[in-house]
């Protein structure tokens, strides 16, 4: 039986083929910031958890004006989509809804085929807010993602697989995922030459990554599954990331889209920082992507034993000063090349790994937002209605509010969520959603 089709959608320059390099892990389109640079159906094989799909990314639906649409790329779009299972329909979130978006969206509603709503550019939680005005689409909940850094893509590819045709033809799928959810995935993340493939080897007890000091050895990620003390656990070695002035080859630059993605699939990222060279500007960088993707994240710093006591004394305080945003997060110091504190790494998770899975009753949830709203109400009358965990991994509560609720506010809130469940360094997601009284 031929594999279902899914048709990625939308208006030019939303990120289309970017989200089609990113499900496949490799570069495919071609990228460039600027519109109409896909012109034909491109399709691919991709998969995901083990279900393969046929993956085509259209040209942009081109319009001189609201109501005229170019005929031959829409065209081509609208073949593809008659084919399709299910199509994603990509928005730029950090635009909102545009007069091609409502155009392009009353074609889809017209092809009676499944359609999700997916919001690019969604880079941290700070613009999920925003999303909401997508909804004018009449498309359902919008699913926010970075289709350049990985964020939020896993939550969309579970949604996409769901609503595939041949979901239930067998068991053994269903065992394989049942037993790959048992493996937890640390990802060991951090500019080049800083000891990661040291640390991944010490880790796993084998010569499995090269190592060498020449920085950008390790070109694509590399994971090996291991048996500790907190059950198995699949460590997976990165490629070393840099700012993006100073990466000058494209096999770099993939190199760095596998890393952030290998992090977005991470259920703890370990960041390892060169501790002789102190706390840069891009490990501060990093630790926010990081942060911004959801993963917990422990803080390594390597080759400790070559600092004297003024050069430690000094890394803590850039660690308050630079890297204060990560809250209680563990902070570790190491030789990876000794071996020395590496033991201290996995018992220095174990309360890390416990809250990222946590699930909360609803009713305790509503107890600490109504005691939070109760010692201090938030502006203009807003309040929050009702409350709601609506996943772990991480923890991600839905609030629902009569009206727009200040960042200020949603911080307070969440530290109040993390300080009464002990939540400690873990990620938390806050949605809001408008509802009236």
């Amino acid at each position: 039986m031929a594999d279902p089709v899914v048709v990625i959608a939308g208006r030019p320059n939303v990120g289309k083929s970017t989200l089609l390099n990113r499900i496949l892990g490799r570069r495919e389109a071609i990228v460039e910031e600027r519109p109409g640079v896909t012109r034909d159906r491109k399709a691919v094989t991709a998969d995901w958890l083990g279900t393969t799909f046929t993956l085509i990314d259209t040209g942009g639906w081109l319009s001189a004006d609201a109501d005229h649409l170019d005929g031959k790329v829409a065209f081509q779009s609208e073949q593809a989509v008659a084919e399709a299972d299910v199509v994603l329909f990509v928005v730029d979130a950090a635009v909102g809804v545009t007069t091609e978006d409502t155009a392009v969206a009353a074609i889809l509603r017209r092809s009676r085929v499944p359609i999700l709503l997916v919001a690019n550019k969604v880079d941290d939680s700070k613009h999920e807010a925003g999303i909401w005005d997508l909804l004018a689409l009449g498309m359902g909940d919008p699913y926010p993602v970075s289709s350049l850094h990985g964020r939020g893509t896993g939550d969309l590819l579970d949604a996409l697989v769901a609503l595939l045709p041949g979901r239930d033809d067998g068991h053994d799928d269903d065992a394989a995922e049942g037993d790959d959810e048992t493996v937890l995935s640390i990802a060991i993340v951090g500019r080049p030459n800083v000891g990661k493939s040291t640390l991944f080897n010490r880790l796993v007890n084998d010569e499995r990554a090269v190592v060498h000091d020449m920085p950008g050895t390790t070109r694509d990620s590399v994971d090996t599954v291991v048996e500790t003390e907190l059950g198995q656990i699949r460590f997976v070695d990165t490629a070393g990331m840099r700012r993006k002035s100073r990466i000058d080859e494209d096999t770099e630059y993939y190199s760095m889209v596998r890393a952030l993605d290998s992090v977005d699939r991470a259920e703890v990222a370990l960041l390892v920082i060169d501790a002789t060279e102190g706390v840069t500007n891009q490990d501060q960088r990093l630790a926010e992507r990081i942060d911004a993707a959801g993963c917990p994240i422990a803080v390594v710093f390597n080759k400790w034993e070559l600092l004297d006591a003024e050069a430690r004394i000094d890394i803590e305080h850039q660690v308050e000063r630079k890297m204060h945003f990560l809250g209680d997060a563990p902070v570790l110091k190491i030789s990876a090349l000794s071996g020395k504190g590496v033991q201290k790494l996995l018992p220095a998770l174990r309360h890390t790994i416990g809250a990222y899975h946590t699930r909360i009753p609803t009713r305790d949830v509503n107890r600490v937002i109504r005691a939070a709203q109760s010692h201090h109400a938030a502006p203009d009358g807003a309040r929050v209605l009702y409350a709601v965990q609506g996943a772990t991994e991480p923890p991600t509560f839905t609030l629902f509010a009569n009206r727009i609720l200040p960042r200020t506010y949603l911080r307070y809130l969440e530290r109040s969520l993390r300080e009464a469940f002990d939540l400690g360094s873990t990620p938390i997601k806050i949605r809001v959603r408008r509802r009236d009284d």
